[in-house]
This record gives C-alpha cells, structure tokens and sequence, in this order.
C-alpha cells in the first residue's frame, strides 16, 4: 500500500485523501470501536474512538515512522493473501487476532525504563528478522541505529523483549483490561502500599489461581513473580564493610579477606572454629556469611530513569520555569529551595551547571531508626535519603520522589564513622559534577547530566556525624566554633551567652536579672565559610574505625594553630562543598520532639 503521502505537508491535497485510506483500512481492525492512534503525538501507544484518531492525524500530523501499519490489520491483510490465515475474511477481525485494548500503557513504559527511542524524530519501526512471512507477524522493537546509548546494550533489548513478552500475554482468554505484567504490577503496588509480608502475597496468589483457574499460567509464588518484572526496576548493591567500620570491601579493597586498619575477618567466625577463614592447600576457603554488608542503591542510573520519562523530565525543570511565571512581589517569598540565597549563591558560581535547567540539585538526609521498634531497643540501622529539589514543591518532598541512597546496617550507630559508608556516593557525586551521558524522553535529545548535592538535612547528632563538627561540650556550636559562650554549671555545660546576636541597641543586651546576671555588650562572632571550616579540619588526623588508635591533633604541631572537630568530613572531597553557602540545615520538627520527649522525660520523675 502506498504511504508516501506521510511525509507530504497536512494541508496538502493528497495528505488528506491518504489519513481518510488509512481510516477506512484500520475500521476493519478496530476493538469495541477503538483503535490505536498513529499521530505525532500517541505514536500508536493510544486507544481512541476513530473519530478522535481521525482528528488527531488530520490536526497533529501522521507518525512519519509507523509506515507498516501491523497495528491496524496490514500483517493480517499480507496473510491472507499468502494463505497463511487458514481462511478468515478480513470482514469481522475477531477479538483473540487483536491486540487488547488494556488499561495501562505498558509499551510506553517499557519504552521509557528503557530508553529504546531514539532522540531524533526519524524513529523507526524495525521487525524481528525472521524468515519472509514472519516479519508481519511479530511485534515491532525499537532499535538504536544512530547512537550508541550507555543505558542501551544488548543485555537491556534481551530484558526488554522478555518483558514485552510478558505484557502481551492475557490474563486469561477474554480479557481486555490487563496482561500477566500489568496485573502484577498492580498486585505489588498494592504490596508495597499496605507493607504486605511476602507470606501474606504467597497467600493471596494461591488464592487467585484457585479462585480464577482460566487465569493463565500466573506466578504462584512471590519469588516467581519477583524474577518475572525483576527486570522492570533498579537494583542495589552488596558491599560488605569491616564489622568496626574501619572499612568498606569496595573498589581496590573488594578482593580483601580482613580488614586493613584492624585486621578484623571479613567473614563471620563459624561456630567451633577459631576463625572463618581458613588455609587449606594455601588456597582462602570462604565460609559463612560476611560479618557486615551494606546496601548502596547506585544514583546515576536513577536520575537517568527518572529523564527516561517525557512527564518526570518535565517536571525536573520546574525550578528553572516556575519564575517566568511570578510578579515581583511573589519573586521575593521563598516558596522553593531555588528562592533561597543559597541556591542563588551557587548559580552565581557555577553558571555553567545552572545555565542548564536539567543539571540537578541534591539534598541528603540520615537519621538511625529501630526497625525492631520495642522488640530491640539497641539496634540501630541508618538510612541515606536524596531528595531531588528540581521537582515543584508539591513533589520533591512527597515519600515517593525520595532516592533511598543507602542503607547502613546496625546493631550501632556509625557515629562519625559514616564517611567510610558514604565513599561510593560521593564517588558518583563527582561523576555526576564532570557529567555523565543521558537521553531526555521529554525534548528526544541525548545530553550531558549534572547533579551537585547543595546541603544536609539533619538534626544535631547527625549533624556532627556528616560535618565533622562537634555538637556538645565547649565548643558545641557548629557555627560560633571556638567562639562558643559556654558556662560550666554543675556536671552539665550551659550556653547563656547568646545575647551578642541580638541587635546591639536590642532591650534584652541589658535585662541582666532575666538571663545570666550581668548585660552583654559583646559582638557576634563573624560566620566562617566552608573553607575556613575545611582549613581547621585538615589539621584533624583520624583513623576511621572503633576498634583502630585515632589520632587527633597530630598536624597542628604549633601551640597557636586551632583543631577544631573529629574529622575532615568527606563532602570536601566534592570540589564545590566548601564553597556552598548552606552546607547543613537542622531539621526543626525533629528537634523540637527531641527537646519535649527529653523534658516530659525528666518531669516525670
């Protein structure tokens, strides 16, 4: 069939009389009066009334790739004509020849998760090479000729032609509405929305199948239906770590058998044996389980998912549009982290990362829970969060934008140990400063992406834990330093001194009966910038790990020079952290729980 008259103008003569051909030819192939839209916009991934599909390629112009119509009868039509139909008509299409409608676009999303398009408008449409009959009948898959994508190899098509195979089997004979995929997806969503227990799914599936048997061939079991959308989402990473936190098995160090600050075995010590590491043959037998693993969820392919997508790619750009749209008043209310003076600050700086809308800005938080709850009151596990705050401020902070970075595992906190853990998120994090290669769903271009993590989030025992600062004793505010007004009262340290960061005509500089018995004529201390920070920290000499001899002060050999903190934090490692005008913000909720648990605690008594 002719379809040069795609690629003529939509007002031309011809264009018209061909999209009223198409539309007469595709009726024959039309379920429950509906068939896939073939426009610019749909690209044959919509069901419309064929009403609204004439409209759409008469107004928004024919997908210039989609040339052999497989989706509207043409493979059926060829089959026919070679005999291989055993003798249908191509009156009346019946339902089971036809694709079904379904009420998700799994293609879109395959297609998205992996990047199978091309960012160009001349995608083509490349069938299975099979022998000459065949090519009619397969589904179609998109193929990358021009470019050669990190995120498109040869593993990720094997991946995505398994799960394509998936989301076109039925759940069973006359259904229209799901395929075996989308149905588990739905049944994991829900899953992971009430915290079902895998047992509590095993059941539900056992269930199922009872209940339904014309379901075909579904998962019985929660690890079957695990290896099948396996492929769909993205994994993590087992690093096993020293048990001290002296060390991560990680990079150079992931062939080691002990760790090289302590000693300690990487492996647990099996019972009736000295150690689990034995020399048989001098050859290392491994047995047992590592003593400690951490879980690392990598950040460049998430932020690569997240552009994949033509709707989360534009909503990445919102911090740089949503200005364009403010008056001068409205201009000057902080309503997102990109009205702040920090993030303002760091623009100025770095204009080449902020000229591009898609360079993306990080925020970290971490904090120890319990996930025992009262079971065990000791056990201590720490999560790293990333929060996007390119994304409006109705999404950026909800539960589902948040990147789970990392998972620390207990029974204890890390303390200031935490660096060690950190490494391999910091290692991406400069990666990411340099750019790394990702294609944008929402412009079909390949382009270069940046991401720079701007601050912390923390309460105080977390913030002394990623600064490096100290948070107690003398000196326990991390922006005064050694200029901290403490008073020894007692066995406990008190901070009454603050009245200099008041105005200096302020009423409270003289009200000496209402605070510590004398007026305050004294001035704030100057506020010290990451660099000065960074030049104190550098004289801290610290061995990681409990059970290693720390060092501190064994650089400042004069007695004038000033140490000041535990350790150089990691975060310096990134080459813009110390020029950062916000580098670690309190979280306030958290705090103010803190404090009132801490006083109704002592009023009780």
């Amino acid at each position: 069939m002719d379809t040069s008259w795609i690629e003529l103008p939509r007002c031309h003569t011809q264009y018209v009389k061909g999209c009223m051909q198409f539309i007469n030819f595709a009726k024959v192939a039309q379920v429950e009066g509906k068939i896939r839209c073939p426009c610019k916009t749909c690209k044959v991934d919509k069901w419309l009334r064929v009403n609204d599909v004439e409209r759409h390629i008469l107004f928004n112009g024919f997908y210039k790739s989609y040339k052999k119509w497989n989706f509207h009868g043409q493979g059926d039509l060829l089959q026919r004509m070679i005999g291989c139909d055993g003798g249908s008509t191509i009156q009346g299409s019946p339902l089971d020849q036809t694709r079904f409608e379904g009420r998700d676009d799994m293609g879109g999303l395959l297609r998205s998760a992996f990047s199978f398009e091309k960012p160009s408008n001349d995608q083509t449409f490349e069938p299975h090479e099979n022998n000459e009959n065949d090519e009619y009948l397969e589904e179609p898959v998109f193929y990358e000729e021009e470019i050669d994508l990190e995120f498109s190899t040869t593993e990720d098509e094997a991946k995505y032609k398994k799960l394509l195979d998936v989301s076109d089997e039925k759940l069973y004979d006359v259904c229209t509405k799901f395929s075996k995929l989308s149905f588990l997806l739905h049944l994991f969503h829900i899953k992971c929305m009430s915290h079902w227990s895998a047992e509590s799914f095993n059941m539900l599936l056992e269930l199922l199948i009872d209940a339904f048997p014309q379901i075909l061939e579904f998962p019985s079991s929660y690890y079957q239906s695990k290896r099948i959308i396996k492929d769909l989402g993205l994994g993590y990473e087992k690093i096993d770590a020293c048990p001290n936190n002296c060390m991560l098995y990680w990079g150079d160090f992931s062939k080691e058998d002990k760790c090289h600050v302590c000693g300690t075995s990487r492996w647990k010590k099996n019972k009736g044996t000295n150690d689990n590491v034995r020399d048989q043959d001098k050859t290392i037998s491994r047995s047992g389980e590592p003593a400690k693993v951490m879980r690392y969820f990598p950040l460049i392919p998430r932020l690569k998912r997240i552009y994949m997508s033509s709707k989360t790619a534009e909503d990445m750009r919102w911090h740089y549009t949503h200005n364009d749209k403010l008056n001068d008043v409205d201009k000057k209310m902080l309503r997102h982290p990109s009205d702040a003076l920090a993030w303002k600050s760091f623009d100025q700086r770095y204009e080449d990362f902020a000229s591009n809308p898609r360079s993306v800005r990080l925020g970290l938080a971490s904090d120890g829970f319990n996930p025992y709850r009262l079971m065990n009151t000791t056990y201590s596990t720490w999560p790293v969060v990333l929060i996007p705050y390119n994304l409006p401020p109705w999404l950026c902070m909800k539960p589902s934008s948040f990147m789970l970075s990392i998972i620390i595992p207990g029974k204890t906190s890390p303390g200031i140990d935490i660096d060690v853990y950190l490494q391999p998120l910091v290692h991406e994090l400069k990666l990411l400063w340099s750019g790394v290669d990702a294609f944008d769903a929402y412009d079909g271009e390949k382009f270069k992406l940046l991401a720079a993590l701007l601050w912390t989030i923390n309460d105080f025992p977390g913030y002394a834990m990623l600064s490096g600062l100290s948070t107690k004793g003398y000196m326990a505010c991390p922006i005064c330093i050694d200029s901290t007004p403490s008073v020894k009262f007692g066995s406990k340290t008190c901070y009454c001194g603050y009245r200099k960061w008041l105005p200096s005509c302020h009423p409270y500089r003289f009200e000496s009966d209402s605070f510590n018995g004398s007026e305050e004529h004294g001035e704030a201390p100057p506020r010290p910038s990451g660099t000065d920070i960074l030049g104190l920290q550098e004289k801290v000499g610290y061995v990681y790990g409990k059970a290693s001899k720390r060092k501190r002060g064994n650089e400042a050999n004069n007695e004038e020079d000033v140490v000041i903190g535990t350790k150089r934090s990691i975060f310096y490692d990134l080459e813009y952290w110390e020029h950062n005008l916000l580098r670690h913000n309190l979280d306030v909720m958290h705090i103010k729980k803190n404090v009132c648990d801490n006083i109704w605690s002592i009023g009780s008594f």
